[in-house]
């Protein structure tokens, strides 16, 4: 399977007439089409729905929001660098978790262990590959008890659903991205969701200089309209790039046993197809290089390098 965006060329005419609207209207930000993506993103994830100009402005609006500055905050090593070093530019402390290696994602015992030690404020799930967290409810429930902030990183995981909840769904703020190999993409983009109207519109004002008070110190996050556009239209194709990717996985399941085999009732937005076993033709890691070792941290997370070494992707794209 040949790599292709997740774009169905088909939605072209639809992006031409949106582009015409917007120059003619003069507005190149901040007007029609941000708020029409933002209402198909909130109807579609059950929540508030904040845009952005990439994942790293939502990410940073809610660590601004919960005034985690100078705390410690829980984080898988096995995710992108872009959640670590956004805790870290927010001012916290960046304390590593293991993962599992069933599921790629946060380790429940050995995240547990670390609260316990730590007393952190919040803590990050990455949902690994276009799959939710196996664990998510466990970790949900052990954040309520012990009021610690939750932070979901979607960035694979749109499309996702477990028993028909979507991700951002169980912690206190969600983010996705929409950078131009995801399942959907903007180019460039990104997505807050979150259950709570007061950080919600706290998001608002960070991606936007504060404006018009300044009381919120934040700066430009803000989502072209043009990327809005492509994101409303992409929305709406979102069921059936999904649908594909979930019957092209069926096919390939059929040829690997040794996989990460999802729970009953949930359905993967397949970003990555995981195995582990060597594979020709592979796209390669979700993550060759963990974490705490790019940043030099000591950690000590077996499970994490194990995974670094021992999964590969089986090319799935959508290409109707």
């Amino acid at each position: 399977m040949n790599f292709s965006i997740g774009f169905d060329k088909r939605d072209l005419p639809k992006i031409h007439e949106a582009f015409d609207k917007i120059v003619a209207s003069n507005k190149w930000t901040e007007a029609f089409y941000t708020e029409l993506f933002e209402n198909k993103w909130a109807e579609h994830n059950n929540l508030h729905s904040a845009a952005f100009s990439s994942w790293s402005g939502a990410a940073l609006a809610a660590l601004d929001y919960y005034g985690l500055k100078g705390k410690k905050v829980l984080c898988p090593s096995n995710t992108f660098m872009a959640t670590p070093l956004a805790t870290m530019q927010a001012g916290a402390e960046v304390v590593f978790v293991d993962c599992n290696r069933f599921d790629l994602c946060i380790s429940f015992e050995d995240m547990k262990q670390k609260a316990e030690v730590h007393k952190p404020a919040a803590i990050w799930v990455v949902h690994i590959g276009g799959h939710l967290a196996f664990e998510i409810e466990k970790i949900a429930e052990y954040c309520r008890k012990n009021n610690i902030i939750l932070l979901e990183d979607c960035a694979h995981a749109a499309g996702a659903s477990w028993n028909g909840k979507k991700p951002g769904e169980w912690g206190d703020a969600g983010f996705y991205s929409f950078y131009a190999t995801k399942t959907i993409t903007t180019g460039e983009g990104g997505m807050l969701v979150t259950k709570h109207k007061e950080l919600f519109e706290h998001s608002k004002k960070f991606r936007n200089y504060g404006k018009f008070d300044y009381k919120v110190k934040g700066l430009n996050y803000r989502i072209t309209e043009f990327a809005a556009a492509i994101g409303a239209i992409e929305t709406d194709r979102l069921t059936d790039i999904v649908n594909f990717k979930n019957d092209y996985a069926k096919k390939l399941d059929k040829e690997h046993d040794n996989r990460v085999e999802l729970p009953e009732g949930m359905v993967s937005g397949y970003y990555k197809y995981i195995v582990f076993d060597p594979i020709e033709k592979s796209t390669g890691k979700v993550y060759e290089e963990q974490c705490h070792r790019v940043l030099g941290d000591n950690s000590v997370l077996p499970n994490s390098d194990w995974v670094a070494g021992n999964h590969w992707c089986v090319p799935i794209y959508y290409n109707p």
